[in-house]
């Protein structure tokens, strides 16, 4: 739906230049506070939206594969070749208008009819930590509600909750090889991400030193000191968080059964890449193949800030020391997805798992800087498959250099946001993003997605043909 009102960030504003100014961070904040202000309140527990929406409800899963630091999407996803470009690149042609650089993302190449690239996403912000935050909580983390927001995968925890069945011993929303990630916010530490750095041995400490039978009696004990406290909530939030996190580690050490989903042979790692990304893609992939509650997945591989010697060979923080390790594990979790069966005869976990590969912001186009690098820029592209998403295809385009958004690929609109990405996952998992809920602490509501039940933000409803 095309929206009659203005840009949220316009061109000019001082969120898409080259860096963010002390100013123009003030502006944003202020900005968001101020508005805030004039929001009717509304009675707690209440939701509502605007628009009559039916989401795509085609993912029962979804892995969010986020790459904080921004990678060159010229070099990589939306490929421009001058002469900057290392031969051993090797951009090949492969069909819908896609060149790919096939000797720097090989295993990925041949993974293209299975995944959708849209090339016409520009960034709010250009500081990292601020963009980072942005793509993980779909709004502007200085604005009124950014410091209460949270996570897409909690509000993804939240509304798949009443699907939970008995053998749901896992958190919905798992974290992996990440640091930094955005919590449940507001919301019930029963939401937050279960963070995990993968070791083929899987979860330490399940398991209690003096044995279960005397880690049963004081797990009583505890409850029963704990009980009138926790009863009504008389010490607030931080206590009934805290009970939250005793009671699903409780949960865990019951069903040590689990640890297997977290445990990997080397010659598994081995076909991920045996790296810390790799080995958390698979076990991404066995998490929702164990089928034990595990819903949204988050997948961290950072390390893209390059300023400096992109295409330094041999150098950890350079495309050549970066890209193998995403064209490894990402091309294996793909391949493994479509192997697995889907919880429904007929379908494959594939089928049933939405991908999104994302970052904060791209990287600058054309020639590289002076150190050998490219800086921040606001052009972007994001990575879709699985989940109901029709691959092979490209949404978007951008110039010649890559400098300009010539096709947002989305009619009535000039070029889409990280929250439109936002609206897409929530779409396929079936979730309503126009939604605002009222339990809110500030007491003003709280929208899923700021501005989408104005029919300013939505789901990329192409990728799913």
């Amino acid at each position: 739906m095309k929206s009659t009102l203005p840009q949220i960030l316009p061109v000019s504003s001082p969120y898409d230049g080259p860096g963010l100014s002390r100013r123009g961070f003030l502006e944003l904040g202020a900005g968001g506070l101020v508005a805030s202000w004039f929001l009717r309140p509304h009675a707690a527990w209440a939701e509502s939206a605007s628009l009559a929406v039916t989401p795509k409800a085609s993912a029962r899963n979804a892995i969010f594969v986020f790459l904080p630091g921004a990678p060159s999407q010229v070099d990589m996803w939306d490929l421009k070749e001058g002469a900057w470009l290392p031969s051993d690149f090797a951009p090949t042609s492969m069909g819908a208008g896609v060149r790919w650089p096939a000797g720097l993302l090989p295993k990925l190449g041949g993974a293209l009819a299975d995944v959708s690239i849209v090339r016409s996403v520009r960034s709010s912000a250009l500081v990292h930590g601020l963009g980072q935050t942005w793509v993980q909580i779909a709004r502007n983390p200085t604005g009124a509600t950014g410091s209460i927001a949270p996570h897409l995968g909690a509000i993804a925890a939240l509304e798949l909750a009443p699907l939970k069945v008995a053998t749901d011993v896992l958190p919905a929303f798992v974290a992996l090889n990440t640091g930094g990630i955005s919590g449940a916010g507001y919301l019930p530490s029963t939401y937050s991400p279960f963070s995990v750095r993968p070791t083929a041995t899987g979860l330490a400490s399940l398991t209690h030193p003096d044995g279960s039978a005397r880690f049963a009696l004081r797990w009583n004990d505890l409850q029963n000191l704990d009980a009138a406290l926790r009863s009504g909530q008389p010490i607030g939030k931080d206590a009934s968080d805290a009970a939250g996190f005793y009671d699903q580690a409780k949960v865990l050490m019951d069903s040590p059964d689990v640890n297997a989903l977290f445990s990997y042979s080397t010659a598994d790692s081995a076909r991920y890449g045996s790296t810390a990304f790799g080995n958390s893609c698979l076990v991404a992939k066995q998490l929702l193949a164990g089928n034990r509650g595990a819903r949204f997945v988050q997948v961290t591989l950072g390390n893209w800030d390059m300023h400096s010697g992109i295409y330094t060979k041999g150098a950890n923080n350079s495309l050549y020391g970066i890209c193998p390790q995403l064209d490894n594990g990402l091309a294996a979790l793909l391949a493994d997805l479509k192997a697995a069966p889907g919880s429904v005869a007929g379908k494959s976990l594939f089928d049933e798992t939405l991908v999104v590969a994302a970052s904060e912001f791209g990287r600058t186009v054309g020639a590289l800087n002076g150190q050998a690098g490219r800086d921040h820029f606001a052009i972007n592209t994001a990575v879709f498959a699985g989940g109901g998403v029709k691959g092979g295809q490209v949404i978007g385009a951008t110039d010649a250099a890559g400098s300009t958004i010539t096709d947002s690929g989305v009619s009535g609109r000039t070029e889409l946001r990280v929250e439109d990405i936002a609206c897409t996952v929530y779409s396929a998992l079936g979730i309503d993003w126009t939604i605002e809920r009222h339990d809110d602490p500030l007491g003003r509501g709280f929208e899923y997605v700021p501005y989408a039940k104005d029919g300013v933000f939505a789901p990329i409803d192409r990728l799913f043909g």
